[in-house]
């Protein structure tokens, strides 16, 4: 099996930073394209960004030069580094990853989501 798990939520101030981070675990070969997706209450879930294993990112428009994507192979793990935060940014952050498993066959899993709140 296999898990992500993510962390470093919470509740900050407009203007403020949070570092997002989601650790893979279990039976994984490698793992390729890393992303973070939101939602927020009654919207569909949105892409926010997405690193390739060779580092390669890319952003929705929105956060582009507010928030950072990086992973660290060694640990399985990516995050979100988010900066000059606004309210509209209150979602639930959530993970999604591709894995190759020792059998050779790729799968797409989704951790459980961190709620990041923006607020005054």
């Amino acid at each position: 099996q296999v898990q992500l798990v993510e962390s470093g939520g919470g509740l900050v101030q407009p203007g403020g930073s949070l570092r997002l981070s989601c650790a893979a675990s279990g039976s994984i070969f490698s793992i390729n394209h890393m992303r973070w997706y939101r939602q927020a209450p009654e919207k569909p879930r949105e892409f926010v960004a997405t690193i390739s294993s060779s580092g390669s990112a890319s952003y929705v428009d929105s956060v582009k030069g507010r928030f950072t994507i990086s992973r660290d192979n060694a640990k399985n793990t990516v995050y979100l580094e988010m900066n000059s935060l606004k309210p509209e940014d209150t979602a639930r952050y959530y993970c999604n990853a591709d894995i190759l498993r020792p059998n050779m066959v790729i799968n797409n899993y989704w951790g459980q989501g961190t709620q990041v709140t923006v607020s005054s």
